[in-house]
């Protein structure tokens, strides 16, 4: 079985955490060892003083890039699970830009990064973690130089499947209603729980995860849950 810092899915929250509410360094640093940062550069605030005219804009160089990668530095102190450099909507240029600058902060503080659904990026960077859709390990296969291997799946049929196609982790969702995903109701801790007796490799909770829900996530047998919005505004 593939592991992610060393828990499988089939692990228990560990005895010392209370509940829903952190009180203390260690309860939050529990918590964020079960929780995959997802960035999304679109909930980075302009830094104060920044040029305006430079709004939305984010390319090297301007205060909105800078800002975000304050925010990583600052996802990256509280050593979460791993992050993963999402940014769907780049370009492959400036998309990887921004994953060698990301991997330069993360490497510095010995962070797992994972690259989101860019293969070629990844073999230009020399880096070996990839989220790939279902689509692309459907029709391309695992990489062949890849280290790790994750996948969104979104139906227990998916499950079997993308491990046969050497998934080495699942995203399970979306398992809350989220903003991410307007009138598309969650799916469900029952789901959930389902997808992680049919998986034989670990699985993350997305949509809809914070916190406070941490709790009943890792009681379905989750490894973990995937946040974002807790992530890019702490």
């Amino acid at each position: 079985m593939i592991y992610l810092n060393g828990y499988c899915a089939q692990t228990s929250w560990p005895p010392e955490f209370p509940g829903a509410f952190y009180n203390t360094e260690r309860e939050m640093q529990l918590m964020y060892e079960r929780m995959v940062a997802v960035t999304n550069h679109r909930l980075c605030r302009m830094p104060e003083g920044a040029d305006q005219t430079e709004d939305g804009c984010f390319e090297p160089g301007t205060g909105l890039w800078e800002s975000y990668l304050d925010q990583i530095r600052k996802i990256v102190s509280v050593k979460p699970r791993a992050v993963v450099l999402r940014e769907k909507d780049l370009s492959p240029e400036i998309y990887r830009k921004l994953a060698e600058e990301v991997d330069q902060i993360c490497r510095e503080q010995d962070q797992m990064l994972i690259l989101n659904t860019a293969p070629a990026a990844a073999a230009q960077l020399g880096m070996r973690k990839l989220h790939l859709p279902m689509s692309i390990l459907r029709r391309e296969g695992r990489p062949l130089d890849a280290e790790r291997v994750g996948t969104s799946i979104h139906s227990l049929e998916e499950v079997k499947e993308a491990v046969r196609l050497g998934a080495d982790y699942l995203f399970a969702g979306n398992i809350y209603e989220t903003d991410c995903k307007k009138g598309l109701p969650g799916r469900g801790l029952d789901f959930l729980s389902q997808v992680c007796m049919e998986s034989s490799v670990p699985v993350y909770a997305i949509g809809g995860v914070n916190e406070e829900r941490l709790p009943e996530i890792l009681s379905t047998g989750a490894a973990g849950g995937c946040m974002m919005s807790g992530f890019m505004k702490l």
